[in-house]
This record gives C-alpha cells, structure tokens and sequence, in this order.
C-alpha cells in the first residue's frame, strides 16, 4: 500500500512544476507540514538543494515554527480559506529574510500551498505600481491640459499681430511683441509636451553601449573641465530592438540633469557621471517576469535629489534647478516605458543613482 500512495505523491509533485516559472518563493507541503515540493526560486533563497528541501517539515525553515503549523492547522479545519502573516525565513549562510506567508489549500484539500513573498519585493511591487499608475496619470493629463493651452494660443497670438497693425506708435509695439514672444515660447512648451505621443515609436536594433557613447560625448562637449565621466559596461550585454533616438534623449536627459546638480563639484574639479550597464536574469517588474532584463544606471556624486520633490520627480513641469522646465525627466519615462521598461531612483547626498529597467530578448 506504501508504494502507490508514494507513487501518487510524485504524480502530485510534476503538477506543481510550472511554479518554477514563478518569481516568488512557493512550496507545497502535506497536511502534517512536510514538504512535497518546492520551486526554484525558493532553494535559492534557502541556499539549499530541492533535494534537502523535499521531505523536511517545513515550519522548521523559520525562526518561529509554531507560526506556520497553527495556520496550517487553520486551514486544515476548514476555518479559513487562505490565511496570511508575516515571518522570517531562515536561510544558511545569510541573515533571516523577513516574508509574507500565504497559505491556500488546493482542491480537494490534500496539499496545502504556501507562498512566500518577501517583504521588500513587496514593497517594490507596490512602489513600481504607483509609478505605474502616476505615469499613466501624467500621460493623460499632459496630453488634456496641453491641448486645452494650445487651442486659445493661436487666438491670442493671431490678435496681438493684428493689433500691432493697427497702432500707430511704434513705442506700444514692444507690448505686442511680448504677448507674441510669450505665446511662442508656451507653444514651443506645449510642443515638447505632446512631442512624445505625436513621433511613432521607430524600432531598430540598439547597442545600449552607442547609446551611452553617444550621450556621453554630448555631456563632455558641455562640461570639458571639472567633471570625470566614468564607463562601466558589460559588454556581454546583446542588441535588442528600440527606439534609437528616444533612449538617447531618455539618458541624454538623466545625465544633463545629473551634470547640472554636479555644478559646486565641477567648480572643485571633483565630479563624476558615471554610465553602468549590466545584464539581470529571471527579475520582475512591472507586473511581469523577465529571463533577461538591461539594467542601465546613470551615477553622480551630487548633493542628492532634494527631499521636497523627492515624491514628485517624475510629474510634469517638477524641477530641481531654477530655470528648469521639468520636463526632461517625465518624457525619460514616457520613453522608458514605451520600451516596457522602468525608471528607478535611489537617492542620497554624495550619491543619485538613476536605474533605468528594460527586457531583452
């Protein structure tokens, strides 16, 4: 009788391997707690094998054991559906990671699986979602209120000509002339805003490093004294297909920006920019699970994003600089995002470091 129950237990196991495609830690355990199965992304976090992992009661893997089996037993019972908290995983080698357990019965109720999700994913899934939706946010309010600026624009500057025509003193013309100096000047602003959703997206193939070679030769023909550009590429990294253009003005953009916030350091001869690039492997974000991912930092050693718009960088018309437009960083994103990517900010005084997020194939 041992061997066909043994038998179905390892059927039972094959149908749980598509959670090896999953990001987040999930193992299937018995009604006693003993595991079945686990995926590949939890013996990586334990820092050991499937093999151990199988067969080992699996409250045993936290700091607080009793945890985990008085919900099993809760779940067990029929009191619950699903049952959640919050613990801390221990894993060899390394500090316990503190998780979010999620305990669902499968049906019929045999085995119990448990997902864990640890708390700073967490917190990065819910900080990608908000930049998400503020993104979305901005889009459409940039493309209403620009188009609301742009129809009376044409009224008023069509007027102030014609009342240029019709004055007689040449010294009220200065007047007329700059109502029509400033319609111009919001025209050409609300140009910039729209300029992003009005260009078709022109997908090539793009070597990331021309792309920073390229704005990098921009930065030094601005900034010849006072300011070290430094390259640290990952040249392993392949060709993938984009805008060409629109990733050099995304980090043309950032790395302006950065050289402008590095003005004190470049009077003292000390401050560097520098370009990073690197390949991530099985990483998420926004929502989906990439096998490879371009991960693109642009580094200086300024004073730091000021903490008033520190939660407000990406909005439209937001700067740190007198005379900015605050433009530059939301169409960054605007273009990173039409590439399904991301744009990431970790900022500190000395240190601002930009991570721009973007699949490979």
């Amino acid at each position: 009788m041992t061997t066909p129950v043994g038998r179905g237990r390892e059927i039972g196991a094959a149908n749980y391997q598509p959670f090896d495609l999953l990001a987040t830690l999930v193992t299937v355990v018995d009604r006693q707690g003993v595991v079945l199965f686990s995926n590949a992304a939890l013996e990586d976090v334990l820092g050991i094998s499937r093999r151990s992992i199988v067969g080992m009661a699996f409250a045993e893997a936290f700091t607080e054991p009793s945890q985990l089996q008085n919900a099993l037993e809760g779940v067990i019972e029929n009191e619950f559906g699903a049952m959640r908290y919050d613990a801390w995983l221990k894993r060899v080698g390394y500090e316990s990671l503190p998780v979010h357990v999620i305990i669902t019965r499968t049906d019929p109720a045999e085995d119990i699986i448990v997902e864990l999700v640890p708390l700073e994913q967490q917190t990065r899934q819910d900080r990608e979602e908000r930049i998400l939706e503020q993104a979305q946010t901005n889009k459409e309010l940039i493309r209403n209120l620009a188009h609301e600026i742009k129809n009376p624009l044409g009224g008023i500057r069509g007027a102030a000509q014609l009342l240029e025509l019709e004055m007689d003193s040449p010294d009220l013309t200065e007047y007329t002339q700059v109502i029509i100096h400033e319609a111009d000047r919001l025209q050409s602003l609300v140009d910039r805003l729209l300029a992003p959703h009005r260009r078709p997206h022109m997908v090539t193939d793009v070597n990331i490093h021309e792309v920073c070679e390229r704005v990098r030769s921009l930065i030094v023909a601005e900034f010849p004294k006072g300011l070290k550009v430094v390259r640290d590429y990952d040249t392993s990294i392949p060709e993938f297909r984009g805008d060409h253009e629109q990733l050099i003005q995304t980090v043309l953009n950032i790395a302006h920006n950065a050289a402008h916030a590095l003005s004190d350091r470049i009077a003292a001869g000390d401050a560097e920019l520098t370009f990073k690039t690197r390949v991530m492997r099985q990483i998420t974000f926004g929502k989906q699970r990439y096998r490879l991912a371009l991960e693109l930092h642009v580094i200086d050693n300024g004073p730091g994003v000021p903490d008033s718009i520190k939660d407000r960088i990406f909005y439209p018309l937001v700067s740190g600089r007198e005379g900015g437009s605050g433009l530059g960083l939301t169409l960054a994103q605007t273009f990173v995002q039409q590439h399904h990517g991301l744009i990431e900010v970790d900022s500190v005084p000395g240190r601002t470091d930009f991570k721009i997020l973007i699949p490979l194939p």
